[in-house]
């Protein structure tokens, strides 16, 4: 599986972007899908996730502001992210895992993993 993700830019504190994460190579209908950021100096760290049947999972930091969703048709999965605060500054990276049932938390659960887009939130 190979993962495409966009939609990254600079944006201002209270503002909405959307990032896609394009997949290719293989259907991700079955597989469960992941973001994570990494903020600059620090390690990366998980931010939503959702499963092949749809369960979501997110940071406390971003739940309530952002929403993670899949269209299997396209192949693709999105992050929605509202209410964007200084904090949320880094480089996002999609991630997949073909293994059901893990800690959508950790890194080492995903498979495959995107290059990164970058969101700057100006205050």
């Amino acid at each position: 599986v190979q993962l495409q993700a966009s939609g990254g830019g600079l944006v201002q504190a209270g503002g909405s972007l959307r990032l896609s994460c394009a997949a290719s190579g293989r259907t991700i209908s079955r597989y469960d899908m992941g973001w994570f950021r990494q903020a600059p100096g620090k390690e990366r760290d998980f931010v939503a996730a959702i499963s092949w049947n749809r369960s979501t999972y997110y940071a406390d930091s971003v739940k309530g502001r952002f929403t993670i969703s899949r269209d299997n048709a396209m192949n693709t999965v999105y992050l929605q992210m509202n209410s964007l605060k200084p904090d949320d500054t880094g480089l996002y990276y999609c991630a997949a895992t073909g293994t059901v049932g893990g800690n959508y938390r950790l890194e080492n659960e995903y498979d495959y993993w995107g290059q990164g887009t970058l969101v700057t939130v100006s205050s």
